[in-house]
């Protein structure tokens, strides 16, 4: 009876233990992706800064045009990174 009891205690603590390093897992994933989104969001929005200078520089309004909707589309996507994404971690918790 006490072996059994035994057993069962450390199993129990290897089912937190192996929850715990699944969710640290999962949370170092997330961190993980919010940067790599956040990345993107920057190089969409620097390419749209580019091209925008590169509108006014060549007087190109459809230049113009494409590089404030890549900066804007960057920033978006920048603020989706840093708002909604963390929230992945809130989800399985």
């Amino acid at each position: 009876n006490v072996n059994n009891s035994n057993n069962r205690k450390e199993e129990e603590s290897h089912k937190v233990w192996d929850s715990r390093r699944i969710m640290a897992f999962f949370t170092n994933s997330v961190t993980a992706l919010k940067t790599v989104v956040t990345a993107i969001g920057a190089g969409v929005a620097v390419w749209g800064i580019i091209n925008l200078l590169e509108g006014y520089g060549n007087d190109n309004p459809g230049a113009k045009s494409q590089g404030i909707k890549q900066l804007m589309a960057g920033g978006g996507i920048v603020i989706i990174a840093q708002t909604v994404i963390p929230q992945l971690t809130s989800l399985f918790s």
